[in-house]
């Protein structure tokens, strides 16, 4: 009779329910349908991608609402409503024109290392030459370094501290120094082109490698040169790549902070970026946060809508530079 009760009580155990928690009853649904993994995946990704990206613009734009005064002990709203400031930061500070320093920097840099990168990536992806995957990874290779590496030998060489000293026989000793740029856009500009250069070269590398041969050499029976092939041929059928190479190296020109910082005095009219002015609103004994708020707001809008405009052309010259056969 035990034996009896004990299989019964055996069987109604097996029959009854498993008891699990939230964590144990998602896992079992997600063995019988992995899509929700995926789907619980792209959540995350997308909760991670709101707080660490557009938090920090939301942030900006309470500090910027509230006044100065009031933004000690604040929560996660502003403290008032003061738009004013938008006009005010224009007032206090030429901003614009640091702006408009930005945007020359920013295009003249694009316009070199479009120009360079299109003759390097012509030659790494349509000739063949002993030694040109290790060349290409010492040119990537070069994008790691750190910028502070540079800094000192390249500050004496654009403030006018670097000599170079010629014996020529029968003639007086003759010293040539470099010239001070200081203050200039020569200083930032080349150093960011060398800076930005091998990533261009990667991308348009890649798209040269591409196009057909039949393309170019149908151009070349035309009587036209390589290089005349390669403006008229090979860059107009890579203008994905072209494009993706130059806005990614606009964005990075706008945003950079090192030499941006410390090849100027500061100054507008010595053609600081946007960073300096956006430190020019520091004083001795206060710190207008409202006001620097304000001019990040206004110094990254470009940069955003830039992105929103060209965020496909990105993506397709990204994805079809890695998918081309």
């Amino acid at each position: 009779m035990s034996s009896e009760n004990t299989a019964e009580k055996m069987g109604n155990m097996r029959d009854a329910p498993i008891k699990r928690g939230p964590l144990a009853t998602w896992v079992s649904k997600v063995i019988k349908n992995p899509k929700r993994a995926y789907r619980a995946m792209f959540y995350v990704l997308t909760i991670f991608f709101l707080v660490t990206t557009l938090f920090p613009f939301y942030w900006l734009l309470v500090l910027a609402l509230t006044p100065n005064e009031l933004i000690s002990n604040m929560g996660l709203v502003p403290k008032g409503f003061n738009p004013a400031v938008f006009v005010t930061m224009f007032e206090r500070v030429p901003f614009h024109l640091y702006m408009f320093n930005s945007f020359v920097l920013g295009i003249t840099t694009t316009v070199i290392v479009l120009l360079l990168a299109s003759l390097a990536g012509y030659v790494f992806g349509r000739l063949r030459f002993p030694g040109k995957n290790v060349l290409m990874l010492a040119i990537l290779a070069i994008s790691y370094f750190p910028p502070a590496a540079f800094l000192i030998p390249l500050f004496q060489l654009f403030t006018g501290n670097v000599s170079l000293t010629f014996l020529i026989p029968g003639l007086p000793e003759l010293t040539v120094s470099s010239p001070d740029t200081f203050n200039t856009p020569i200083p930032m500009v080349l150093p960011f082109s060398a800076l930005f250069m091998p990533l261009s070269i990667f991308i348009l590398t890649t798209f040269y490698g591409q196009i057909p041969d039949g393309l170019e050499d149908a151009a070349r029976v035309e009587g036209t040169t390589r290089l005349g092939a390669l403006f008229r041929v090979i860059i107009p059928l890579s203008a994905p790549g072209v494009a993706t190479a130059g806005v990614l190296t606009f964005i990075s020109v706008y945003n950079e902070f090192f030499f941006s910082f410390l090849m100027n005095n500061g100054e507008a009219s010595s053609w600081a970026p946007i960073v300096a002015g956006i430190l020019k609103y520091q004083g001795q004994f206060d710190t207008p946060f409202n006001l620097m708020a304000a001019a990040s707001i206004v110094g990254v809008l470009p940069v955003a809508i830039l992105v929103i405009i060209a965020q496909e052309r990105i993506v397709s010259g990204l994805t079809a530079g890695a998918l081309k056969e």
